[in-house]
């Protein structure tokens, strides 16, 4: 593969002809005045997708509900449905679901779910799928939402009565694959009030089983990073609202749990003779995996203070995961146990207090002048422990975080010009502190590291007429790099954590132009984007010991994404989605960017094609296909002790849902991989330091059954 990047990546000839159909669709038919404007609130106001200089796109709840009838899994709806996300792993663990080769900020009713200091891969499981009314995607880096979205921001939206009067809702979800110990079984019960004061009530429950792949063999237990095969998962969800004239005062509390059940363990796989990672009845040492999130949230609205819109946020969120039990290199202390006999599993525990503030004044000093204003403190408390044992293996990282904002934007006809910046002083206090004796059992002096980085952004947008537009824009985004991985690892004598340089920012900037039209026809975005980090953050796998290590290098990410849909007859409805993503990085610092971004921080080429066809007035079905491109990258080269070397044979998927409403109840049934095509996932093949253990293949033919009631 050249070393050079492409700005223009080549498309597919399928997604080319599709590139090409739509605009010339165009032409022939002029934008509907009369079509909704979709507005998102990611970007900390209320604003219409077309007056925003980005990529910036919608789930719905139609489609959120489509897609988990095929897979009760948020990470695959953001696979489908969401170009850049990379392909969900299927598991408890998220590693290698990057967006544009970098990390996404995730948000719940704007609460980060994210845990930057010490990433654990457990973020993206916080609440029942039930709950979500749509999901906003702001994809390239950003600084909008602070902290954490060098890849973009993914905003999960709860729902919000909207009806006047009581109303409550059963659900039941039974899916299975014809085998024993595989069905999943959910039930979830909603009760929704509307008067003068709203409130939501969910009380949801799943069961997993263990299912099989394209050939009716066990599917793979990830029984130490986590699975949600054999599982029980529950969530209480409760939000009250009251308006109070111009003003709003809204409390939402969420609890979510999900615990593997400990009946199955995992059989080893043979990568060298392609024998798949299996998994067989028995009880797995310790206890099993699980995540337990608590997330409360106070939220506070005026809609004409001082002629502007205000808006506060009071949060706090407790997180934990632990991890399963393994007898790893790392955790071996011949003073507790003899070598390689000590078994043990950590925990990451973080919890987050935080507040957002912010205003908008339209028509400042003059018509068409808007000004974005507020402040973000976050203080969060990060660290590992091992469980079993009691040893600290990530001291509490303290990091407290202050962040000033403003942003003015300008509209003169069909022209919106943007422009912010934002000041991150963020500060982080680690204690003294032991390492395990894997790493010498060495001890590091505490101290403080601070941050202030300014992160600024700039764009704009030109409605062109007859329902297109276009958008040029740049934006930063700030992160920091997993200060937990590079605090744990520290093996050498006298270092203090003041002086540890890999605990500098990453800064992130998105240089994008896109270009799109909406009608009554249908509707398409295209762009294209150059990311850039200067000094980026990349982990590399030690080959031998399976122990990763961060690196501080540069980063540069380009690539390609276009998604549309056309409507040739009323009831039907064809869409197609592409992002081509080609990231670079150096072996080394200072060295050429001539190594290409591997499965843990890039996805393949990805094109998705669906067919709509609503056949009755409440009736719907999709059948729709996903495509990953094959993948061989960094053919030789070995970095220290890290391979870099990664092969994907890639696969296509297709998948089938189909909804209808009765006076009984709403009725649905998913069918996730039609074909039963067997294949190995992703990130199972390309991964260079894979195991015996993790070569899981993919899901095989699954049918889904459920049934919905509203009184």
């Amino acid at each position: 593969m050249s070393s050079k990047l492409s700005f223009l990546p080549r498309l597919s000839p399928l997604a080319l002809a599709l590139v090409a159909t739509l605009p010339a669709v165009a032409q022939q038919q002029a934008a509907d005045p009369t079509l909704e404007r979709v507005v998102v609130t990611a970007t900390r106001g209320t604003k219409a997708i077309d007056k925003i200089p980005g990529a910036v796109s919608v789930i719905t709840a139609q489609e959120i509900e489509t897609q988990t009838l095929v897979a009760e899994d948020l990470s695959a709806v953001l696979s489908v449905l969401a170009p850049s996300y990379a392909p969900s792993r299927q598991k408890l663990t998220s590693f290698g679901e990057s967006m544009r080769g970098r990390t996404a900020l995730l948000l719940f009713d704007g609460v980060p779910q994210s845990n930057p200091l010490r990433n654990g891969a457990r973020e993206g499981y916080f609440a029942d799928p039930s709950l979500i009314e749509r999901i906003e995607v702001i994809s390239g880096a950003s600084a909008a939402q602070g902290l954490g979205a060098t890849g973009g921001i993914i905003n999960f939206i709860s729902k919000t009565p909207v009806e006047a009067g009581t109303r409550q809702r059963v659900e039941l979800k039974y899916g299975t694959q014809g085998h024993s110990d595989d069905a999943l079984w959910k039930a979830g019960y909603t009760l929704e009030h509307k008067s003068s004061f709203d409130a939501l009530l969910h009380v949801g429950a799943t069961l997993r089983g263990v299912g099989v792949d394209g050939h009716g063999q066990r599917l793979g237990l990830e029984a130490v990073q986590g699975d949600t095969q054999d599982s029980q998962a529950g969530d209480l969800f409760l939000k009250l609202g009251r308006d109070f004239g111009p003003q709003r005062l809204q409390l939402s509390f969420n609890k979510f749990r999900l615990e593997g059940d400990g009946d199955w363990k995992p059989v080893p796989g043979n990568r060298a003779t392609g024998r798949l990672t299996s998994a067989a009845p028995g009880t797995p040492p310790g206890k099993p995996p699980r995540n337990d999130v608590r997330t409360v949230s106070l939220d506070w609205s005026h809609n004409d203070l001082a002629g502007g819109q205000a808006h506060a946020q009071v949060y706090k969120q407790d997180f934990a995961a632990l991890y399963g039990a393994t007898a790893a290199t790392t955790f071996q202390d011949t003073r507790i146990a003899p070598q390689g006999q000590l078994l043990d599993q950590s925990e990451v525990i973080a919890d987050k207090a935080g507040v957002k503030l912010s205003w908008v004044r339209p028509d400042l000093f003059t018509e068409g002048l808007e000004l974005t204003t507020g402040l973000d403190w976050l203080k969060d408390t990060s660290q590992q422990r091992l469980a079993l044992t009691g040893r600290t293996w990530v001291p509490p990282l303290k990091f407290t975080s202050t962040a000033p904002f403003a942003q003015l934007e300008y509209e003169a006809g069909p022209v919106t010009i943007r422009g912010g910046a934002r000041r991150e002083s963020a500060n982080l206090k680690v204690d003294s502190y032991q390492t395990l004796a894997f790493y010498k059992n060495t001890a590091v002096q505490g101290g403080e590291r601070s941050f202030s980085q300014w992160v600024k952004s700039l764009g704009a947008v030109w409605r062109l007429g007859g329902g297109w537009s276009t958008f040029v824009s740049y934006n930063e985004g700030f992160g920091v790099p997993d200060v937990g991985l590079v605090l744990r690892a520290v093996a050498t004598a006298n270092q203090s954590v003041d002086k540890l340089i890999s605990l500098e920012p990453v800064v992130t900037d998105n240089r994008e132009v896109g270009l799109a039209w909406r009608g009554r026809l249908g509707s398409f975005s295209a762009s294209v984007y150059d990311s850039r980090s200067d000094l980026g953050s990349q982990i590399r796998v030690d080959a031998s010991t399976g122990v990763g290590s961060v690196l501080r290098v540069p980063v540069r990410v380009k690539g390609l994404e276009f998604s549309g849909e056309v409507k040739p007859l009323p009831d039907w409805t064809l869409s197609a989605s592409y992002a081509r993503t080609r990231g670079k990085t150096a072996a080394q610092p200072d060295a050429p960017l001539d190594v290409t971004l591997g499965a843990r921080s890039q996805g393949p080429d990805k094109l998705v094609l669906a067919a709509a066809w609503q056949f009755a007035a409440k009736g719907n079905v999709r059948l729709q296909a996903t495509r990953l491109s094959s993948r061989d990258i960094n053919i030789g080269r070995v970095v220290g002790t890290a391979k870099l070397e990664e092969h994907f044979k890639g696969f296509t998927l297709a998948d089938l849902a189909a909804t209808y409403g009765t006076p009984w109840g709403d009725f649905g049934v998913g069918i996730e991989n039609l074909l039963d095509r067997q294949y190995v996932g992703y990130y199972s093949q390309a991964n260079p330091a894979g195991t015996n253990d993790d070569y899981f293949a993919g899901r095989g033919r699954t049918l889904t059954l459920s049934w919905r009631h509203s009184f």
